[in-house]
């Protein structure tokens, strides 16, 4: 079984295919991640002091990441939902819906009034639309993912999952970019009024990104298996009961691609601006740097992946970030903000190898039929275990260990070294799938 296929030269028709697919993927999916990114810095800055305020500090921050983590725990029910009509009827119209119902949950928490406004009602709204957060995006990733990946020939499909995966640091870009626009504004301010601009930002980019992806062409491989008959009626049911070990080691393999993120900008956003004092602005600008690092690492990574395969970029770069923990640590426990930039910044080389690689692994783990279900229930169910609760497991650690920061560091080796574990076992199944099925492989 040849793991790449002999390359032709591409017809303007495909390059124009792929490259609108490349496109509207990667906007709408970086407005999506803006939204949540948006949430996940307002659960670290804001949300501990004007929806949970009448509590401790640390008490408070850990109800704001619990609610954090409740959009989550909606993101498999978004997989399943979203997967299993994408499955059925196509992945483009799927993607229209979670973009909107994404970008009305967002707006809306920009105009929530505060607890001190409406009481108990002002944390029961947040829940509300960070569930529905969660539901949109458990439907978005997989389905940009596939949209992306199966546009392009099967040479390139490495590179167009990594460009999807480029929304993910464009997002946390651009939300880093707001919040330190609008956290130069007095404190006062900012915890009044300040905060909600990100939010309702919001609005625009919904409509810019609609106007994009409504022009992106249904995905070939899904247009081909509607073509032949061979949609099923119960893709994830098929999934979970046909491909069991693929699910779970797929639902390994994504620890770090759904944890990483939010234990740099959201835990640690919070650790290093609270119990250590450090400054705001300082913290975001570090932040900010990571962001635009990973943005223009991703594809590098793809591109070496193309020539000595993605599973070993993938562990290489994982193996890199594990070796960087101590020193990370040891940066954050002295409070020294030049080392903790130096040191994420090789922790962010390192897990953006990986997190670059890791869609179209996931997606060619998957037959066609099955694919959208499979790949979004797998990514989504460890969201919902690992990814959410990551920033409310490492305060919870710290603050049961009295600030101990080696407790932390021990909990995020181990998603790391669980994560290489899975990107193995996952390769190796996947490899045996697409040659009993006839499909192609790229190691």
């Amino acid at each position: 079984m040849n793991s790449t296929p002999q390359a032709t030269m591409p017809t303007l028709e495909e390059r124009s295919r792929q490259r609108k697919s490349m496109t509207g993927a990667f906007i709408g999916t970086m407005i999506e991640w803006y939204d949540f990114f948006v949430f996940g810095t307002a659960a670290a800055l804001v949300f501990s002091r004007v929806i949970y305020p009448d509590i401790a500090p640390g008490a408070a921050l850990l109800a704001s990441f619990a609610t954090f983590w409740v959009g989550f725990l909606m993101r498999p029910v978004g997989g399943m939902v979203f997967g299993h009509f994408g499955d059925r009827l196509g992945r483009k119209n799927v993607l229209v819906i979670t973009l909107v119902i994404m970008g009305a949950a967002t707006a809306l928490i920009g105009v929530l009034p505060t607890y001190g406004q409406i009481g108990v009602l002002a944390p029961i709204l947040l829940v509300i639309l960070r569930a529905a957060q969660g539901f949109a995006i458990g439907g978005e990733w997989g389905g940009a993912v596939l949209l992306a990946t199966e546009n392009a020939r099967a040479e390139k499909r490495s590179l167009a999952g990594a460009w999807v995966q480029q929304g993910a640091p464009a997002g946390s870009i651009l939300s880093t970019l707001m919040f330190l626009i609008v956290g130069t504004l007095p404190d006062e301010q900012f915890l009044t009024w300040g905060w909600r601009i990100p939010f309702l930002l919001s609005v625009v980019l919904v409509v810019v990104g609609l106007v994009l992806r409504v022009k992106v062409e249904e995905s070939q491989d899904f247009v081909e298996t509607k073509k032949q008959h061979k949609t099923v009626k119960a893709p994830l049911l098929v999934a979970v009961t046909t491909a069991p070990k693929i699910v779970a080691l797929s639902v390994i393999a994504s620890i770090i691609a759904v944890a990483g993120a939010y234990f740099n900008n959201t835990f640690l956003l919070a650790w290093t601006t609270t119990e250590l004092a450090m400054d705001r602005q300082i913290i975001l600008n570090i932040l900010l740097g990571l962001a635009i690092l990973q943005f223009v690492w991703q594809p590098i990574a793809a591109r070496i992946a193309e020539r000595v395969g993605a599973t070993k970029v993938m562990i290489y770069g994982l193996i890199l970030t594990v070796l960087g923990v101590p020193f990370m640590f040891m940066a954050i426990a002295a409070a020294s903000p030049t080392w903790i930039a130096v040191t994420l910044a090789v922790n962010v080389i390192g897990t953006t190898a990986y997190y670059a690689l890791v869609a179209h692994a996931l997606a060619q783990a998957f037959p066609v039929a099955i694919r959208y279900s499979g790949l979004s229930f797998s990514y989504q169910l460890s969201a919902m275990l690992i990814g959410g609760s990551t920033p409310l497991i490492a305060q919870w650690i710290l603050n049961s260990t009295g600030g101990n920061p080696w407790a932390v560091a021990a909990f995020y080796s181990v998603l790391l070294i669980a994560t290489a574990a899975g990107v193995v076992g996952l390769s190796s199944a996947s490899r045996r799938r697409a040659e009993r099925d006839g499909d192609h492989f790229t190691a």
